[in-house]
């Protein structure tokens, strides 16, 4: 079992005692440190300076938008 889908699926299969046990033991899973490693590296290697930039104005004035329409761009957004 490698992929999401395989795992949803046996989870699925589970019964229901086992399924409240997993979603307890899931919920104690700390995801945090992928997050905070992912955010270091692009903050080290200035992917994050443009993003400022952009949320700051910037040098330009034009180029500043709202935060709402920055977050919702699909061309930036990544999967982690």
């Amino acid at each position: 079992m490698s992929t999401v889908s395989e795992i949803i699926e046996a989870v699925k299969k589970l019964p229901e005692r086992d399924k409240s046990e997993f979603l307890d033991c899931l919920a104690e899973v700390d995801f945090d440190d992928a997050w905070d490693r992912r955010i270091e590296a692009d903050a080290a290697s200035g992917a994050l300076d443009k993003m400022y930039e952009q949320l700051t104005g910037g040098h330009l004035e034009k180029d500043a938008r709202p935060l709402d329409d920055f977050l919702d761009d699909p061309k930036l957004s990544k999967p982690l």
